[in-house]
């Protein structure tokens, strides 16, 4: 069987490098596979896309452009803000922090600069305007049950989290 756009749960193996660069920026191998249902946003869209009509031991390199990936850099996700929001945090030019959005979802900033009064943060993802180079190694790949299509959750609802610390967006 191949990949489908929709409902198809799919265990890869991954390495990930910015493309033209050696530095690997993620990888999971000799790890737990990366298990997701397609068609439900869990992976970045050029990914996902590229692994449709993958099967199971088939490996590829694919490469995927920013827009398909973290999307473009947003210059007006750079802000500034007071530097007495990050009291007790030792702050270093280019540390990543990670904090609430307004909707509360977490979110992740890097540090790029601070004054004695005010701290100059990027919202942008790291990967933010950089195009990828992935290597992956679909390990596994089946059709999703009624209950993890429902769900979006691969083995049906887990009863175990619902904070949202395991991704499953409670």
């Amino acid at each position: 069987m191949a990949i489908n756009a929709e409902n198809s749960v799919v265990g890869i193996e991954y390495e990930v490098k910015e493309a033209g660069s050696n530095e690997v920026v993620d990888t999971n191998k000799g790890a737990q596979p990366l298990e997701f249902i397609t068609g439900k946003g869990h992976i970045i869209p050029g990914l996902e896309n590229a692994l449709v009509g993958m099967s199971e031991g088939e490996s590829a390199d694919i490469l995927v452009k920013a827009a398909d990936a973290y999307g473009e850099v947003n210059p007006e996700a750079v802000q500034v803000i007071p530097k007495e929001q990050f009291e007790g945090i030792d702050l270093v030019e280019g540390m990543t922090l990670y904090g609430q959005g307004e909707g509360g979802q977490s979110v992740q900033v890097t540090v790029k600069s601070f004054t004695d009064s005010d701290v100059t943060v990027d919202f942008n993802h790291p990967l933010a305007g950089k195009d990828l180079m992935f290597n992956v190694t679909v390990l596994s790949e089946r059709e999703a049950t009624e209950d993890e299509a429902a769900t979006g959750v691969v083995g049906g609802e887990d009863e175990h989290c619902h904070s949202g610390s395991c991704g499953c967006g409670h």
